[in-house]
């Protein structure tokens, strides 16, 4: 029995130059990582769209991972309007106010430090979780965190690229 194509995997693999690399840039906004995408199609399978994602972002350099994470809205402050923000960040949905606050806090501060968003892979991940995570990262160095945004980068993108893939 032969599988049928995957036509999220077709379609991506059919658009011309401009309109897959704007369907990529909604996964990521570094214009490197979706230059690197798109010279790898077609991908065949959902698990070589993933290995193209995580060979992109181990080339990727500073100055690309800060274009990707700049496309990153911060923790507890979904994009107004982005379905995709809103949807990764649900976790912070039932937050306190509290919570939120203090997730604000951490994140000014954070953003002081290292000059970008506390970027993490909020999906289905709770508002104490994350408000952890942060507290944690911030003692890191500007390089340790660079290489852990670039893992969550990595995890953020498989999850986005998995719902391109599926069609979505």
């Amino acid at each position: 029995m032969t599988s049928s194509p995957n036509p999220g995997l077709t379609r991506i693999n059919t658009l011309d130059d401009s309109a897959a690399a704007a369907e990529l840039h909604e996964v990521c906004a570094s214009s490197a990582w979706g230059s690197r995408m798109l010279a790898q199609r077609p991908f065949t399978t959902a698990d070589s769209l993933f290995a193209a994602n995580e060979a992109a972002m181990a080339e990727l350099t500073a100055e690309d991972l800060a274009e990707a994470m700049g496309g990153h809205a911060p923790i507890g402050r979904p994009k107004p309007g982005d379905p995709t923000s809103a949807r990764e960040q649900r976790g912070m949905a039932g937050a306190s106010e509290e919570l939120r606050n203090e997730l604000l806090e951490l994140n000014l501060a954070y953003q002081e430090k290292f000059g970008h968003v506390f970027l993490i892979c909020a999906t289905g991940a709770t508002g104490e979780f994350m408000r952890d995570a942060v507290k944690v990262r911030i003692g890191n160095s500007p390089e340790q965190e660079r290489e852990i945004a670039r893992g969550e980068l990595v995890k953020i993108n498989r999850i986005r690229l998995t719902r391109l893939a599926e069609g979505e």
